[in-house]
């Protein structure tokens, strides 16, 4: 039988980092951060900033409903991050960075993702996680697509997140029609 020695230093494993853009949080992500919040003690949403992207929603908006849509639920906090994953995660001290996976599809850039960030920081591991069947389907951008051609998305994003949506693509036709 091998016995390993738990990693020393900084990171803790039972601090786990959710990166994503969240733009905007879909009930697939809510599944995973329930999920991960039962395997972990603290589960970290971290709203990445990154000024190369066009978002939908501005930083402090996706942390807003990302904020609502974890309020009441234990262990779950949220933040925000640029540059580097690693280098994030080593300062909230967190062991383990968590990823969804929907489909095979997702799978080759997470694998090289992980390899990369293990690469740069050996101590930090990768868990990847899938969402619960009715929401594999489901991305962030098919979400904005579907709300901004007038699709229904009640049931696929927190209701909080669906007032926004609506209220967005209300704001961008008037703007529009301007």
């Amino acid at each position: 039988m091998v016995t390993r020695k738990r990693p020393t230093g900084p990171y803790d494993a039972r601090v786990a980092v959710y990166p994503g853009s969240f733009d905007p949080l879909t009930n697939g992500h809510l599944d995973i951060i329930e999920r991960g919040t039962r395997m972990f003690d603290r589960v970290i949403v971290a709203v990445l900033v990154n000024a190369s992207k066009d978002p939908l929603f501005s930083v402090d908006e996706r942390v807003t409903m990302a904020r609502d849509a974890v309020r009441g639920l234990d262990g779950a906090e949220v933040d925000t991050f640029e540059g580097l994953l690693v280098d994030y995660v080593a300062r909230a001290r967190a062991g383990v960075v968590v990823r969804g996976l929907r489909a095979i599809s997702d799978f080759e850039y997470e694998y090289q993702m992980a390899l990369m960030n293990r690469r740069l920081n050996d101590q930090v591991e990768t868990v990847f996680m899938m969402p619960a069947e009715q929401y594999v389907y489901i991305s962030s951008r098919l979400v904005k697509e579907v709300c901004m051609l007038g699709g229904n998305v009640s049931g696929l994003v927190p209701a909080a997140v669906e007032q926004r949506l609506v209220a967005k693509r209300a704001a961008m036709a008037a703007h529009a029609g301007e």
